[in-house]
């Protein structure tokens, strides 16, 4: 209560010894501030202010690599990969395939053919490109190889039509060049050596 008081009295101007001693220290305040008062400093670094650009330069670094790498990715050749015989085989044979219409029945029974004796060449170790459908015959004959002996008659059928369009000039509908091509894939597919896993 008497501070209370006293606060009111200093205030009002009642005592005059306390009014003094709120100015006086109220000056002494001003003083110290004055003193603090100085010229402008720079600016002054900031702990962890070098973090945001880092992670902005690796972000954009990452966003770099990924793009490079789907361009990349994209433009990349296919790598070939090996095809075994009865594959590379089997992809001649339907390249040929388009060849199977009526007006180019003789070019459909020459590629046929040609594919089918490169095939037993390779995979038997036979000379069949460079012999008439006769010789190649007798020589599946005095052959030890059992699956060529196995698939003789089919063959020899298969040989003759070909042999039949190519020097006879007959013309072949589209069934009987279907029923050629099913016939060499056929062969390819049960003489053709498994695949390796």
């Amino acid at each position: 209560m008497k501070a209370t008081a006293c606060i009111r009295r200093t205030l009002r101007g009642c005592s005059g010894a306390a009014l003094p001693t709120v100015v006086s220290l109220s000056g002494g305040a001003l003083a110290r501030a004055g003193e603090d008062i100085r010229d402008i400093r720079g600016p002054k670094a900031v702990p962890g202010s070098w973090s945001l650009p880092a992670v902005l330069v690796g972000a954009l670094l990452v966003m770099l690599w990924l793009a490079y790498a789907l361009w990349r990715r994209s433009h990349r050749q296919a790598r070939p990969r090996n095809l075994t015989l009865s594959e590379e085989t089997l992809e001649r044979l339907e390249r040929a395939k388009i060849l199977m219409q009526p007006s180019t029945a003789r070019e459909f029974g020459i590629a046929a053919s040609e594919v089918i004796r490169n095939y037993i060449e390779k995979r038997f170790e036979v000379i069949a490109t460079q012999r008439t459908t006769e010789e190649f015959l007798q020589t599946l004959l005095q052959s030890s190889n059992e699956t060529l002996a196995r698939h003789r008659s089919r063959l020899a059928q298969f040989l003759q039509q070909c042999d039949f369009v190519k020097f006879a000039g007959a013309s072949l509908t589209v069934t009987d060049m279907d029923a050629l091509f099913q016939s060499a894939r056929g062969f390819v597919l049960e003489t053709g050596q498994p695949t390796v896993a």
